[in-house]
């Protein structure tokens, strides 16, 4: 074997162990996020729930592109960035809803869920840091990590609000801003993945 290919090979290894622990954590948060987000009655928190389930999927798709060839990490950007907007549309819708029928949300349950989720976030920005600017599987890992910290700080502040305000609007103005976040990452994924594709249609 060259040292190119055992290069490649502790590459992808590291890759898949971060990808792993990125999978690990997310679905974690999802199922403490959507549990408590019911019993909450909170938008916010079951929108980074739904956020969280979106982010689990998405590494388990990069992990599956892990060592294979670039089309295949490309269909795999390609997959998440769907699923991301997907995810967020079925996000506005729920906002929508309870704008309409009503909620109740539990605003020390916003914050202290927001903090546990920040910190479980904050962890999964520092493992994919160094991926950042890797291929696009890895660069769609890294735009999902760093908008869900955005999304934590903004249930920290939007619990405050609940409270200081006495008002459910603060939760539902977050669930909404998290469902447009969620979209634009989707969005952003696919024209990445996209553009990434013309360019290996040119060289071929």
């Amino acid at each position: 074997m060259s040292s190119c290919d055992c290069e490649i090979e502790v590459k992808n290894k590291e890759e898949s162990r971060v990808l792993v622990i990125l999978l690990g954590i997310n679905a974690l948060m999802f199922f403490i996020e959507i549990t408590l987000g019911i019993l909450s009655e909170s938008t916010a928190l079951i929108a980074d729930s739904l956020d969280m389930l979106a982010d689990a999927t998405v590494y388990g798709i990069g992990l599956y592109a892990v060592g294979r060839p670039l089309l295949a990490k490309i269909r795999a950007a390609h997959i998440s960035g769907v699923f991301q907007m997907i995810l967020g549309a079925a996000v506005f819708v729920d906002v929508l809803r309870r704008f309409i029928w009503g909620s109740e949300p539990e605003s020390f349950l916003m914050v202290s869920v927001g903090v546990l989720a920040l910190v479980a976030n904050v962890i999964c920005l520092k493992l994919i840091f160094k991926h950042r600017e890797g291929e696009v599987h890895m660069r769609a890992s890294w735009v999902f990590s760093k908008n869900d910290v955005i999304a934590n700080l903004g249930i920290i502040v939007g619990g405050l609000l609940v409270y200081a305000l006495e008002s459910r609007y603060p939760d539902l103005l977050i669930g909404l801003v998290i469902s447009i976040i969620v979209i634009r990452g989707g969005i952003h994924i696919f024209k990445d993945a996209s553009e990434e594709k013309k360019q290996v249609a040119s060289h071929t």
